[in-house]
């Protein structure tokens, strides 16, 4: 399976490769000093938490060597159980045709389950791959980051500044803007968080990654971007990986059953 200048052997993708108060109490409105707003990310996966669940959109742009592509998803995830479901679409071919058909992904506690998969999986098997294992967390390889490792990494925020209120799809905003560690975040993550992100602060070209937040009145995120330098396998050079994560329907119904055991693929998974 090829898409145009993205491999896609290896694992999924080798891709070219506070409320208006925080917990402590500190108003999202006066968060003038980098440290309240510091504060203010870190407790924003909580807020998820408080949530339960949302649907959510994904788009992920790598670029290398003067060649960019974007990978979008679409789905559902509950934040309690850690469960989600995305559909996830590759890029076109240059011909402007799709060589693929769309790839439902499961994201579960330290796996990634794919289904149309391709590279010679059998259409209706799934694919298993340990989140745990891989060298960016699951952060960039599935072609979508998981919806609250994308919040868990702002447990890691190390600085922030608030730069004023907006809107993104239809919701008042609050956005800030700042850098967050992915070791940091790692050792504030939940138990289930803790492991994909240690790989990712292992992996990534750099463990500092920028970040623009949008948190609604709820302290919840409502939109999320990160930019991240990914060394690909394949490559010497880094790769250059913006992710951007859109939270909505806080509530919807989220009903994610993962595959038998026998449904899941055991064979070679062709190159």
């Amino acid at each position: 399976m090829r898409v145009g200048a993205v491999g896609l052997a290896g694992g999924f993708l080798s891709c070219l490769c506070a409320a208006g108060c925080a917990g402590d109490g500190v108003a999202v409105e006066d968060a003038r000093s980098g440290r309240d707003a510091v504060q203010i990310l870190r407790a924003a996966p909580d807020r998820l938490l408080a949530a339960g669940t949302s649907k959510a959109r994904t788009s992920m742009e790598m670029a290398t060597g003067g060649t960019r592509v974007t990978i979008r998803g679409s789905g559902v995830y509950d934040y309690r159980r850690r469960l989600g479901r995305l559909t996830v679409v590759l890029p076109q071919d240059p011909a402007g045709s799709s060589e693929h058909q769309p790839i439902t992904e499961l994201l579960a506690p330290g796996a990634l389950l794919m289904k149309n998969r391709g590279a010679g999986v059998p259409a209706d098997k799934w694919v298993r791959v340990d989140t745990a294992g891989m060298s960016d967390g699951n952060l960039v390889t599935g072609g979508a980051t998981d919806p609250y490792a994308a919040a868990e990494l702002l447990r890691g925020t190390r600085s922030a500044t608030y730069l004023g209120r907006t809107e993104v799809a239809g919701a008042q905003v609050r956005h800030f803007r700042g850098t967050a560690d992915l070791a940091e975040a790692a050792r504030r993550a939940s138990a289930a968080g803790k492991a994909p992100l240690l790989a990712a602060a292992k992996g990534f070209a750099t463990a500092v990654v920028p970040f623009d937040v949008y948190l609604d009145d709820e302290g919840r995120v409502r939109k999320v971007r990160h930019r991240f330098s990914f060394v690909n396998g394949q490559r010497r050079n880094a790769v250059a990986v913006a992710s951007t994560t859109l939270l909505y329907d806080f509530g919807t119904a989220v009903d994610v059953r993962l595959p038998r055991s026998e449904d899941i693929y055991a064979g070679k998974i062709a190159e």
